[in-house]
């Protein structure tokens, strides 16, 4: 307990190898829905990663405040902000990335429709990996996914909130997120929303998380490329 009474959290700095320096192909990935202004924060965020130690933690609804878990656990976080939200997708990695970019996704022209939003592209170990939180609509976040199976090539994950209801079908994808559900709307109907979707990529392990402080559960995905032949 601190002066005032109340429990802190000791978080200290670790140094992560990055996956090729693991012996492998293998990249543990975690995703989380934040809820960005009331869900988890910096220190929910750090003491995740301190338990699960992922290779990536892949985030939605992530403010400003993200910025802040490299400075409790090391690493670096790189925040895509959505136009015109307080809030976006960002990404935690143990290592420097490579490269990450952004993917403006499709939009509804409906009346009152919310405004576009982006997946953020993250390449690491000869994957890219998809960082998605798609619209609510059931045939707009399906059209979402298909603008980035069209817009990436080899070996792909998109990963995230998929805000869909039922089955998938994606041509060259197969689901390899865990099958339970990940959200309960209003405490009451639960909702299987964070998932997971591979092309040219074998999964190793894959789980649900304790829902901590979002109202969301982390979804934890192995992946590992696809040997070549010879």
């Amino acid at each position: 307990m601190d002066a005032t009474g109340k429990h802190s959290l000791q978080l200290t700095p670790r140094d992560i190898p990055d996956a090729s320096t693991r012996g492998g192909e293998n990249v543990r990935i975690v995703s989380w829905n934040l809820l960005h202004s009331i869900g988890a924060v910096a220190e929910d965020i750090a003491a995740l990663i301190n338990k699960e130690r992922p290779d990536l933690l892949i985030m939605q609804e992530a403010t400003e405040a993200v910025d802040q878990v490299s400075r409790m656990v090391g690493g670096r976080c790189y925040h895509q902000p959505w136009p015109s939200r307080k809030h976006g997708l960002a990404v935690w990695t143990a290592t420097n990335l490579s490269r990450t970019h952004s993917l403006r996704l499709p939009t509804s022209n409906l009346p009152g429709s919310l405004p576009s939003r982006v997946a953020q592209l993250i390449e690491v170990s000869g994957m890219t990996i998809a960082n998605v939180h798609l619209s609510h609509g059931q045939v707009l976040n399906r059209l979402q996914l298909r603008n980035i199976a069209r817009s990436t090539t080899g070996p792909t994950a998109i990963i995230g909130d998929y805000n869909a209801v039922g089955p998938i079908a994606l041509k060259g994808f197969h689901d390899v997120g865990p099958r339970e559900a990940t959200h309960q709307a209003q405490e009451l109907l639960p909702f299987r929303l964070d998932r997971c979707m591979v092309r040219e990529l074998l999964c190793k392990d894959t789980k649900s998380l304790s829902r901590g402080a979002s109202d969301h559960k982390p979804i934890s995905i192995t992946l590992s490329t696809r040997k070549r032949a010879g």
